[in-house]
């Protein structure tokens, strides 16, 4: 029997991004089968495998797509957000590895969950990517998700309010206009894996909302005001409207949670 740790980092620290996504299928069956120990034994890297393509940007630096129904600016913003995704896989294995051992076994449960749906999600896109003759790594992409988790990797309740509660929140504000933009191109298909995964990033940002107010109430602190100073601490940008209020609430996120953080 192996551990939760090595099996993670198996997937944490593969370069080719298709041994990454069954590496982390394997683990997450292995994990919800019984089979792996609960144990972390291993340093967890500062960055995870990547492969050589794509090129990384700083964010100021990439191309802007203008016409979403070109096919080209829809290849775009697929590769966009599978980079996205593969990061994610990614950012679930580091909170489980970093952070696991001094959480209970249900925290484990959700990101291992978390790391399995993104690996779905990745394939999802780069298999829609692969039917439009395109593939991940044919386009340039910024490096900003992991430099959040960078900035964090010393503090879990830190982790949680930037990753889920901003960057993925962010994600449920923007994606049913994408959807939109994608159906008014009549690209059916790309809608259907859209949607799916919309749907489940709900379920993520439930698990950072639970797992922010879980570790707040160890440490009996205020949940509002301790997001509030991490995101004016750990966040580089700015919380700007439109926001899905009703996908945030269906999530735990309440408007008293990131409206008074809002650019005045």
């Amino acid at each position: 029997m192996t551990t939760i740790s090595s099996a993670g980092l198996k997937a944490f620290n593969a370069e080719n991004v298709q041994d990454k996504v069954n590496f982390t299928f394997d683990a997450a069956k292995s994990w919800f089968s019984g089979e792996l120990d609960l144990k972390f034994e291993h340093p967890v890297p500062q960055r995870p495998g990547r492969p050589l393509k794509p090129e990384l940007l700083a964010p100021q630096d990439m191309p802007r797509r203008r016409n979403a129904k070109a096919r080209a600016a829809r290849i775009a913003m697929l590769h966009a957000i599978a980079h996205i995704e593969l990061n994610a896989i990614d950012l679930a294995w580091d909170i489980v590895l970093r952070f696991g051992a001094d959480m209970p076994r249900e925290f484990i449960d959700d990101w291992v969950k978390v790391a399995d749906d993104e690996a779905r999600h990745f394939e999802l896109l780069n298999n829609r990517l692969e039917e439009l003759d395109s593939y991940y790594g044919a386009h340039p992409a910024h490096d900003g998700l992991w430099q959040s988790a960078s900035t964090t990797a010393h503090d879990l309740l830190a982790r949680l309010a930037i990753v889920p509660l901003v960057l993925e929140a962010r994600g449920l504000d923007v994606t049913p206009a994408i959807i939109e933009k994608f159906k008014s191109a009549d690209d059916l298909k790309s809608v259907e894996a859209l949607e799916i995964i919309y749907e489940e990033e709900i379920d993520h940002v439930r698990a950072g909302q639970r797992w922010f107010s879980y570790l707040c109430e160890q440490k009996n602190i205020d949940p509002e005001q301790s997001y509030h100073n991490l995101v004016n601490t750990y966040f580089t940008g700015k919380l700007k409207p439109p926001f899905n209020k009703e996908a945030r609430k269906m999530a735990g996120l309440m408007e008293n949670f990131y409206l008074p953080l809002v650019s005045k």
